[in-house]
C-alpha cells in the first residue's frame, strides 16, 4: 500500500466556501473529546514553510521518494547534503502560538490526542504529550540494515567533521528539512554510514512513496474511535495518509472540523473549515474560553 503518492489535488468547483466563524471549534473543545490532526500550516509561522498554498514548497520542489533514495548512492549524497543544510534551520525553529496553543488544549483536558503529519517536533517542544508522529520525525536517524536509531544531532556532528568545507547558500529550505541546492553544490559531499554496522542511513520519517507502519495507522485509527470530534489544523488533507482519518471519523458520524485557509481535500466531509492562520485563530478560540496559553 502506497501512503503519499498524491503530490498535488485541484479544488473541485461547487467546495463550500471558508469562513471565519471559530464558534463550532469552541464548542467542539468545550465538550472535550478534541482529537487534532495537524498539518505543515501549523508549523509555517515558525519559519517552516508547507508543500501547498501560497508560496508552497511543491512549486518549486519534489520532495525525494524512498525509490529514488534507495535507488542510487547518489541520490543518498543529494539528500543528505540538501537535508544536512536544512536541518540548521530546523533546529533553530521553535514553536508558535499555534503549537502552544494545541499545548495549552491538552493541558485542560480537551484533547483526546494528537496527531501530526509533520516532522519537526515542535509540538513536542510547545509541551504537548503523546503526539503521535503520523511520518516520523527528522530528529532519529534509522540503519536500513540493521534498523538501530539514533539521534540526529549525533548525525549532524558526524556530518559537520567530514564536510568541513561544505558551506553552500541554498535558495530555499523545505517542510522536509530538505534545502534547494544544485548538482554542482553537493558532488563532494561525504554521506556517512551506520556506525554500528556500516549500512545506509535514513531519517526516521515516511518518505513519499513509503508506507506508514501499519501498527502506527491502527492507533491513529483507534484514536479517531475513542473522539468526539477529529480538529484539523494546517493541512490540506492532499494525501491518503491523513485524509484516511478524516474519511474514517465522518463514516463514524464524529464531527469534523478543519481550520486551513486553502480549501482541503476534507472539506466535504467537514461540518465547517475555518478560513484564518492558526496563529491567530488557535489563541483567539483559547482566549473565548479563557483558557491560558502560556509559553
Amino acid at each position: 500500500m502506497r501512503t503519499r503518492p498524491t503530490l498535488h489535488w485541484t479544488p473541485p468547483p461547487g467546495l463550500p466556501p471558508g469562513t471565519t466563524d471559530l464558534q463550532p471549534v469552541i464548542d467542539a473543545l468545550s465538550t472535550g473529546g478534541v482529537l487534532v490532526l495537524t498539518g505543515a500550516g501549523i508549523s509555517t509561522e515558525s519559519g517552516i514553510p508547507a508543500y501547498r498554498g501560497e508560496g508552497g514548497s511543491l512549486s518549486r520542489h519534489t520532495p525525494m521518494t524512498y525509490q529514488d533514495f534507495t535507488a542510487t548512492p547518489q541520490a543518498r549524497r543529494r539528500y543528505w547534503a540538501r537535508s544536512h543544510l536544512g536541518w540548521r534551520t530546523f533546529g533553530r525553529a521553535r514553536p508558535n502560538a499555534g503549537h502552544r496553543t494545541v499545548a495549552a488544549f491538552a493541558r485542560h483536558g480537551l484533547l483526546s490526542g494528537v496527531i501530526t503529519q509533520n516532522v519537526d517536533g515542535l509540538h513536542q517542544a510547545a509541551g504537548s504529550e503523546g503526539v503521535v508522529e503520523l511520518h516520523g520525525s527528522l530528529a532519529r536517524v534509522r540503519c536500513l540494515d540493521c534498523d538501530a536509531r539514533t539521534a540526529r544531532h549525533e548525525l549532524a556532528v558526524r556530518l559537520e567533521t567530514a564536510n568541513a568545507a561544505f558551506e553552500p547558500v541554498a535558495a530555499g529550505i523545505n517542510p522536509d528539512g530538505d534545502a534547494d541546492l544544485s548538482d554542482e553544490q553537493v558532488a563532494d559531499f561525504r554521506v556517512l554510514p551506520c556506525t554500528d554496522c556500516g549500512g545506509i542511513l535514513k531519517p526516521d520519517v515516511v518518505f513519499f512513496g513509503e508506507t506508514v507502519p501499519a501498527q502506527r495507522i491502527e492507533h491513529c485509527r483507534q484514536l479517531v474511535r475513542e473522539a468526539r470530534t477529529v480538529l484539523v489544523l494546517g493541512s490540506s488533507l492532499t494525501v491518503m495518509s491523513g485524509l484516511r482519518f478524516v474519511r474514517q471519523a465522518a463514516q463514524e458520524d464524529k464531527r469534523v472540523l478543519i481550520i486551513n485557509r486553502d480549501p482541503t481535500r476534507g472539506d466535504p466531509l467537514a461540518h465547517t473549515r475555518v478560513s484564518l492562520p492558526l496563529g491567530t485563530a488557535l489563541p483567539a478560540v483559547a482566549a473565548a474560553m479563557s483558557l491560558p496559553i502560556g509559553g
